[in-house]
């Protein structure tokens, strides 16, 4: 199980198609403690990372593309309406093998 070159360039894009776009950012600080949910406008796109500029202060913050896929950072994008979760390629499951014997077996 890994995350592709690929993948992490397609979600790399589609966030750089929505440079200036508002969204929220839901991140866990810790085990014990509650998600926080941050308004951020998307800046920057880099190589590895993107850049945001939060609305409750002016401040800056960035995140890895790989957070996104591991999960321990959720990014919703504003799409006029509503908040939307932002869309990421499914991960392949690497599939387990049966074994001949138990083939046969139920045979």
């Amino acid at each position: 199980m890994g995350i592709y070159r690929s993948e992490i360039a397609d979600l790399r894009r589609n966030i750089g198609d929505n440079i200036g776009q508002k969204i929220i950012i839901k991140e866990s600080p810790g085990k014990r403690s509650k998600p926080q949910e941050k308004l951020a406008t998307i800046e920057n796109v880099y190589n590895s990372y993107f850049s945001v500029k939060f609305d409750e202060a002016n401040r800056m913050g960035s995140y890895n593309y790989t957070d996104l896929f591991t999960r321990s950072v959720e990014v919703s994008m504003y799409n006029g309406e509503t908040y939307e979760p932002l869309v990421q390629p499914q991960i392949e499951v690497k599939k387990t093998r049966v074994s001949h014997q138990a083939v046969t077996e139920n045979s």
